[in-house]
């Protein structure tokens, strides 16, 4: 009975390694940080061009998000509700793409908004648990910005989709490809603050891109703090 348990607790991949030992070792992040770094530098500026990549990676990685809700250390509740938003997410935005709608453009914005925020959460518990800082650590600090920022253009691309002229862009996005690949160059450089082509106007577009400025001063700065404190903690123990 306890196998049994432990079973149902730890589900196995189909090449036998638990979903716990696959997170609490570097290949979970690392694939995450793979895929995220060539969704957000490779395919989405290129999806105006007609790369055709951006679902199979989008498919990626909301597969490694359903296995990381139970794999976290969470509440089954938890991990159940997690999952239940990450798959209604994907039927939203897979509807949208074959069946485009401004309604279900802006409920999959909307929604992918919320995952991604969840997914940081998810990330950063897995991060942060306990042991020696090691570079699993690292990739989990940057898998979990580039989420932030990914966030961000999903929130942006809100605004701009339920008020048009939210965003003033140097060249008029003419599809909604190319809306998301300018808004995600725009979350990224504000992210960075470095600065862009897209200018918010609206009250609520000017807000979300004051808040994404503040963090991304402050997220590293505190990362970086956090891992700090952990390594010195961790070398007091030992």
């Amino acid at each position: 009975m306890q196998s049994i348990d432990e079973h149902s607790r730890n589900p196995r991949f189909p090449i036998g390694i638990k979903s716990g030992e696959f997170w609490s070792g570097d290949l979970g992040l690392t694939l995450v940080t793979v895929s995220l770094v060539l969704l957000v530098f490779v395919v989405t500026p290129l999806r105006d061009a007609g790369v055709p990549w951006r679902e199979a990676l989008d498919s990626v990685i909301i597969a490694l998000m359903l296995f990381a809700a139970f794999a976290a250390k969470q509440s089954r509740i938890d991990a159940v509700a997690v999952s239940t938003i990450v798959a209604v997410t994907a039927i939203v935005l897979a509807v949208g793409r074959f069946r485009p709608t401004p309604l279900l453009h802006q409920l999959g914005s909307v929604l992918a908004t919320i995952t991604l925020l969840v997914y940081v959460r998810i990330v950063l518990v897995v991060m942060f648990r306990g042991g020696p800082v090691t570079w699993s650590r690292i990739q989990g600090g940057i898998s979990a910005y580039l989420l932030v920022g990914m966030a961000w253009a999903s929130a942006f691309q809100f605004v701009e989709q339920s008020r048009p002229g939210s965003f003033r862009f140097a060249t008029a996005p003419a599809s909604f490809d190319q809306l998301i690949s300018k808004l995600t160059y725009f979350s990224f450089c504000n992210l960075t603050t470095i600065g862009g082509e897209v200018l918010p106007l609206s009250p609520i577009a000017r807000s979300l891109t004051i808040a994404e400025a503040a963090i991304g001063q402050l997220f590293p700065a505190i990362l970086m703090g956090a891992l700090v404190a952990m390594a010195m903690q961790s070398r007091t123990k030992s």
